[in-house]
């Protein structure tokens, strides 16, 4: 069975590859907000928006690729009450890493499957990122050594990179982190025979 990744992201990309799974990428182009929105306004935990946004993004790949298996991915951030998306721009950025530093936020990542347009299996892990308290001066270095890739991460680090010097602590999964949880995927990939035991 063809397995079809329902997400533009490199990393997510990159670490299925590594982990030797066959997929091919094709991106959802869903109105995030418009299904975030409404779940926000009912005071849906962060962790079950990652999971509605996942699920959605599968089911609109799946509804062009009814008998292949979807993997939907999303990730949250949250700050207390604040939620945080991917940054805009580098100015939005640097904000979003001011009103993290020298904080403990929460980073959601879920991941589901569909087939024939059927939610089959879902997933969600959680990771604790205690970041250090960080300068302006070292904001500012740090944003134009990271570049402009810091954008398609939300909180704008990127752990697998120079974003680990952002951190005094991380309780979870590195998989989590990066926004695929690897392990558990894999484990329910060999549990449906698509991958060998």
């Amino acid at each position: 069975m063809r397995i079809i990744l329902a997400s533009k992201s490199k990393t997510r990309s990159d670490l299925l590859k590594n982990a030797g799974v066959d997929f091919i990428c094709k991106a959802s182009n869903i109105d995030e907000r418009s299904v975030e929105d409404p779940l926000v306004s009912n005071g849906i935990a962060p962790d079950e928006i990652a999971l509605a946004l996942a699920e959605a993004k599968a089911m609109s790949v799946g509804n062009q690729n009814s008998n292949e298996l979807i993997l939907g991915c999303d990730q949250t951030l949250g700050l207390g009450n604040t939620r945080f998306h991917k940054p805009e721009n580098m100015s939005d950025a640097k904000h979003q890493l001011l009103e993290l530093s020298g904080k403990t936020h929460q980073l959601n990542s879920a991941i589901v499957i569909v087939q024939n347009q059927k939610l089959t299996w879902r997933h969600i892990s959680t990771a604790r990122m205690q970041m250090r308290k960080l300068s302006a001066g070292f904001i500012d270095r740090y944003i134009e050594e990271a570049g402009t890739r810091i954008t398609d991460s939300v909180g704008g680090y990127q752990l697998e990179n120079i974003g680990a010097q952002l951190f005094e602590e991380i309780q979870g999964d590195y998989f989590t982190v990066l926004g695929l949880p690897l392990l558990p995927l894999l484990g329910q990939l060999r549990k449906m025979g698509i991958m060998s035991t």
